[in-house]
């Protein structure tokens, strides 16, 4: 039965087990057990009586089937006592580190997660770009201090083998999207490598398995839970609040400046804009046909006429340079003469950054759905988030460097 979850695995993921469920308990016919991957070490639970008679041969079987670094068993799990069966944790194959002390994160969201974690603490070598202090990504500006002066790792999703090797982690936090194979990159460096899915937009399945991940693997359950928890308390807060709004009741909106490979004007826009899809905007770029990311045809925003306008302040200088070469355009929109234009802090920096998109969805919210957020102030509910997600709240640094939440005037610096 191990084999044939494996081999089912095979199909889906191809050869690809550096980090991911192997064992999914009765649907793989093994009730009650369930195996993780991270990076060359296996996780398993064992959690009914029946199947506790059988722990060794699973295990004999995964070691002779993956050949793992070891095999340590997660036997805390509170269901256990109702089968008689004692609270454990220990190796049960091989070797595998009582605790993570160090790590070195490749690609987009890698470090920004493990920051999220409060495990900023353990990394020991960052990528190129996060040697420099960058407000636009809050991780990165609060935790630059620990980061400043580490090792040089790699660069934009690009693990460098041999500066790995010379720091030594005993793990390879890297993010599915980064430019590397992770079985290529654990076997020039000896060291296992945890691959997590990260996210690019807001709350999404990859967002709360990347923190389940980085739980378990940095012996941070608590704290996954907890960040979890409070997620997942704010996605329902902003979904409460906005799901039942008649769709003839929601003004229509317009974002722009949104940055996408380089930055970007008026015509800059997104579809499924993260902060938006939150509280079921009507974000007239949904109604394109286009997906993510996009530029779009002025004479489209003019036709549409939008009753408010959020601006990036990543794409102000671009609005700013279009509406000083052509103000009459941007005069002729509602919006505009209506003084409806308002600012987005820009989340997009190395990809998305949870912490500012959850900032944005609730100042979005407070401009658009005024009733159903008149108990809410959003410079203290980014402050909130802020907190809990970064460990500090740099929103008046931010506010310092003219990211803040507020009206714009198109045209004015």
């Amino acid at each position: 039965k191990v084999k044939y979850a494996l081999a089912y695995r095979k199909t889906v993921m191809g050869d690809d087990f550096a980090s991911c469920r192997l064992i999914f308990a009765e649907s793989d016919g093994l009730p009650a057990v369930i195996v993780d991957s991270f990076g060359g070490v296996l996780s398993l639970q064992c959690l009914c009586l029946g199947m506790e008679k059988y722990k060794d041969a699973i295990c004999d079987a995964l070691m002779d089937e993956l050949h793992p670094v070891g095999i340590y068993e997660r036997g805390d799990v509170p269901v256990r006592t109702l089968e008689g069966l004692p609270l454990t944790c220990g190796v049960l194959r091989g070797e595998v580190p009582d605790k993570v002390e160090s790590v070195v994160c490749v690609g987009v969201g890698a470090l920004r997660y493990t920051c999220y974690m409060g495990a900023a603490d353990l990394v020991a070598g960052v990528e190129d770009h996060e040697v420099t202090r960058g407000i636009d990504r809050l991780y990165n500006y609060v935790n630059h201090e620990k980061f400043k002066d580490l090792p040089v790792t790699g660069t934009n999703g690009v693990p460098y083998a041999e500066e790995i090797i010379a720091v030594a982690p005993q793990v390879i936090v890297m993010s599915k999207s980064a430019n590397a194979d992770a079985d290529e990159l654990q076997a020039q460096t000896g060291t296992p490598v945890v691959v997590i899915p990260g996210s690019d937009t807001t709350l999404d399945d990859n967002a709360y398995e990347t923190i389940r991940i980085l739980g378990q693997l940095y012996g941070m359950e608590s704290r996954a839970t907890e960040l979890t928890n409070y997620l997942k308390g704010i996605q329902k807060d902003l979904d409460d609040r906005t799901k039942d709004i008649p769709d003839s009741e929601k003004p229509s909106v317009y974002v722009a400046g949104v940055s996408f490979r380089g930055l970007h004007g008026f015509e800059g826009t997104e579809a499924g804009y993260g902060p938006f899809e939150l509280i079921h905007a009507n974000n007239l770029a949904n109604t394109t046909g286009q997906s993510g990311a996009f530029d779009i045809d002025l004479e489209q925003v003019l036709s549409w006429d939008p009753d408010i306008l959020f601006l990036d302040f990543n794409g102000m200088d671009l609005i700013n340079e279009s509406f000083a070469q052509n103000p009459d355009y941007y005069n002729a929109l509602t919006a505009v003469q209506n003084g409806k234009v308002f600012s987005q802090i820009s989340f997009r920096s190395y990809a998305s950054n949870l912490d500012t998109a959850l900032a944005d969805a609730y100042y979005a919210a407070c401009i658009m759905y005024p009733e159903q957020f008149k108990d809410v102030d959003p410079v203290a509910k980014a402050g909130e988030i802020f907190e809990k997600l970064l460990g500090s709240n740099p929103y008046e640094d931010l506010k310092e460097a003219g990211y803040e939440f507020r009206p714009i005037k198109i045209g004015e610096e």
